[in-house]
């Protein structure tokens, strides 16, 4: 490696400005940054000596996210497995049946389940990582700008949030709204008004409804539909008859052994990460602590006191936490911290509506029982009201004591 690094110091004034290379000096910058760490160095006071920068928060959070990674791959074979045994067949059809020849399509196999749901997972994964890097790549080389590490970010986030059978040239789509259109236009990597991941399946989702929504798109084997716990609960007539619809428990919920988007179905992976986050400083706990508060306030409410004719009023509170993308989004997309509000107290408000609506929106409209995309969306355009307010009543505050 010292070898290497000699060698890409010998290439630098190739790239610099006024060298033969210099356009190309956003991907030298990157590979260098990414082999051997940024070289921007602070050249005039103040000094702070802190071992936190860009990419170490963004590494923060890949790492913070292998655990519903790892979940994403396991559960999503899990469910595979389970549909050919509950039809009687061997192996899938296509591709995936010659390499699961292999070693079967046993739900009682580890390995079995890992490797099934790699195959479901990988392809969108990598489709996702390789047409935005070419837009992350492209706009950074017009502007000039660095290539910054928040593509891995949103590159393993917008996948986790998607079913296994997503067609992949969709996947390609939407990654490219959300790079082109949700960041790159803004200005890239720091002004986008909500977060690219999130705006890339906001985009799948109202384009391509048929693959998104619905009982049939979570098909966990060629021919097999699995309803996702929220879709059950709604096919129940009223609200007394809700739970006894549903046909998993809240273990199974918390540990996310359901069928779902690939990395939402498990909160036990959502709290792991974020442990990491909260421990490292990277992720906001207010955000996290009043978006939880926000959700449990209104899921009290309307199981409480709404109408007994809608069967969403009768999930209990607690297992509004554990369905859908709830914890997801509340560690993950909800504490972006470029999208997110910025103050103490704006956090408070921005975290408190994201609950709020996300329960609401799940509940009230019976045709969308997925809320939390909206919330946040939602919550995104609020968070720099609410940033204003917090600045404002601190300037008058000071203007009062001062005279």
């Amino acid at each position: 490696m010292k070898k290497l690094d000699e060698f890409f110091q010998k290439l630098e004034p190739l790239f610099l400005k006024g060298g033969k290379l210099e356009k190309y000096y956003p991907l030298y910058e990157a590979t260098d940054s990414f082999l051997f760490g940024a070289s921007g160095k602070t050249k005039s006071a103040p000094h702070v000596r802190d071992a936190i920068d860009y990419k170490r928060i963004m590494i923060t959070v890949i790492v913070a996210l292998i655990p519903c990674t790892l979940m994403a791959m396991w559960n999503t074979g899990y469910q595979a497995n389970l549909a050919l045994e509950a039809i009687g067949v061997a192996s899938p059809a296509g591709w995936r049946g010659s390499i699961m020849a292999l070693v079967g399509c046993s739900s009682e196999s580890f390995t079995s389940n890992f490797l099934h749901g790699a195959l479901y997972f990988l392809p969108v994964y990598l489709v996702v990582v390789v047409v935005g890097s070419f837009w992350e790549v492209l706009f950074n080389l017009v502007r000039g700008h660095e290539i910054s590490e928040a593509l891995l970010v949103t590159s393993l986030l917008f996948p986790l949030t998607l079913p296994a059978t997503i067609p992949l040239w969709q996947a390609a789509v939407g990654i490219s709204f959300g790079v082109v259109i949700a960041k790159e236009v803004f200005g890239g990597v720091g002004m986008n008004w909500m977060n690219p991941a999130l705006a890339s399946r906001a985009f799948i989702y109202f384009a391509y409804p048929a693959q998104m929504s619905g009982n049939e798109v979570w098909v966990a084997a060629d021919g097999v539909s699995a309803a996702t716990p929220l879709a059950q609960v709604n096919e129940a007539a009223t609200a007394s008859q809700a739970m006894q619809n549903v046909d998993f428990t809240f273990a199974e919920a918390f540990i996310g052994t359901i069928p779902g988007s690939m990395g939402e179905t498990s909160t036990l992976a959502c709290l792991l990460g974020a442990a990491l986050l909260l421990v490292t400083g990277v992720a906001s706990w207010r955000i996290m602590l009043s978006m939880l508060i926000g959700g449990l306030l209104a899921a009290s409410a309307l199981f409480f006191f709404a109408s007994p004719e809608n069967p969403l009023n009768g999930i209990p509170p607690h297992y509004h936490m554990v369905m859908g993308g709830f914890a997801f989004g509340l560690v993950f997309m909800a504490t972006d911290p470029v999208s997110a509000a910025h103050t103490p107290q704006g956090q408070l408000m921005y975290g408190l509506l994201i609950g709020l609506l996300a329960i609401l929106i799940r509940v009230a409209n019976p045709a969308y029982p997925e809320g939390v995309m909206l919330a946040i969306i939602l919550g995104n355009v609020f968070a720099p009201l609410f940033d204003y307010f917090v600045i404002q009543a601190n300037v008058k505050r000071r203007m009062l004591r001062h005279g």
